[in-house]
């Protein structure tokens, strides 16, 4: 007996359609962090990780191809640790190391680009780790405004990098 399950139709359609549309886009975000070879090898890994996902339920297609691509980068440099392994994965030190500045860089692009009004209530609350009521009192706004302001501001996260 096997372990290998086969897709269904549709669902081997809808992971060739994510691929499709998404392979190149992330092959060129590991590519900045990743020679080409083994971003190539991420990629595949990570379509094949996201095979038992169903395509059409994926909110984020760009967002969660990209976690779970992170996770192979971190995974194969516990692999490599683990067996002692010292040839380089990255460009940095430690693979774990790049793919946390991926998504540190995707979401300094994501912060840079957000209208002034939502940014300020962004950093304070995820970066100051300030309440929203805090938040409120200081700048002089209401609580609902200071809500307001901060799912617009995660909307606009969640639209770039969806983009």
């Amino acid at each position: 007996m096997s372990d290998v399950k086969e897709l269904k139709a549709d669902a081997l359609e809808g992971l060739n359609a994510l691929y499709r549309q998404y392979a190149r886009w992330l092959d060129g975000r590991l590519r900045a962090h990743v020679d080409p070879d083994q971003a190539a090898d991420v990629v595949q890994e990570t379509y094949i990780r996201a095979a038992p996902y169903s395509a059409g339920l994926i909110r984020h297609p760009r967002a969660f191809l990209l976690r779970i691509a992170m996770n192979v980068v971190r995974d194969e440099s516990r692999r490599r640790k683990r067996r002692g392994t010292t040839e380089t994965f990255t460009e940095a030190a430690d693979p774990g190391e790049a793919a946390d500045q991926v998504e540190a860089l995707m979401m300094k692009q994501a912060v840079l680009t957000m209208p002034a009004l939502y940014r300020e209530v962004f950093v304070l609350s995820r970066f100051a780790g300030m309440s929203y009521p805090e938040i409120a009192a200081a700048r002089g706004l209401s609580v609902k405004a200071v809500e307001w302001r901060m799912s617009k501001a995660l909307q606009h996260c969640v639209e770039q990098l969806d983009g």
